[in-house]
């Protein structure tokens, strides 16, 4: 997966608290296959005027005007704002992909539902946790300048805004991992060798395991 160490770009707003897996990407989606396809139904009960199904043409669906990721000055958009609890409701991965699909780098928040906030950093995608206080700070910001750009520094552990930075704690090895692009095989393969001779002594010393299923 991708490395994130520092990344500057537009702040999205979304200041809505309890935002679940379903409006994230809805049910109707999580047929595919793939893991590909999803960044286009991002919202996609929220994002558009008509009823969202698989393999429609998003291209020429009638937007809402009104919602937040369809504003002039949150396009391009790639890190997102969002109220307290986000990503609550039903566990899937499908809500994370769809997140880094549509573009987005990292969400930002006061707090998240569990499984949604382990499965993000499965997938190379970086939660953040800021104080109360803190995000209306950071939403204050979007508001007295929408398109406004934000910076998150996993490096140093910090958010910076309209001149003001805000630090946030993350696990050390979750922090290693995204700094250095590792997934679980990723983890897995910097063993690569050692595992090789392994597999090599094993059958040596116990060759029949060759035949065995």
């Amino acid at each position: 997966m991708d490395k994130f160490v520092t990344h500057t770009g537009i702040a999205v707003a979304l200041n809505r608290a309890n935002v679940d897996t379903d409006a994230i990407i809805p049910k109707q989606f999580l047929k595919s296959i793939k893991r590909t396809g999803f960044g286009e139904h991002l919202f996609d009960g929220w994002r558009y005027l008509d009823e969202g199904e698989p393999g429609m043409d998003c291209t020429i669906r009638p937007l809402n005007p009104d919602f937040e990721l369809n504003k002039p000055a949150f396009q391009g958009g790639t890190v997102l704002v969002a109220g307290p609890n986000f990503g609550c409701g039903s566990s899937r991965e499908h809500a994370p992909w769809a997140l880094q699909q549509y573009g987005f780098k990292a969400v930002i928040s006061s707090s998240f539902a569990d499984i949604f906030f382990n499965n993000c950093f499965k997938n190379g995608f970086l939660p953040i946790v800021l104080k109360e206080e803190e995000l209306k700070e950071v939403f204050a910001a979007i508001e007295a300048k929408p398109g406004i750009e934000i910076t998150v520094s996993l490096e140093n552990q910090t958010v910076s805004i309209a001149g003001q930075s805000y630090g946030f704690e993350v696990d050390a090895f979750r922090k290693h991992c995204l700094m250095n692009g590792f997934d679980d095989i990723g983890l897995t393969l910097q063993h690569r060798d050692e595992i090789i001779a392994f597999e090599k002594n094993r059958l040596a010393q116990q060759p029949w395991l060759a035949n065995t299923i």
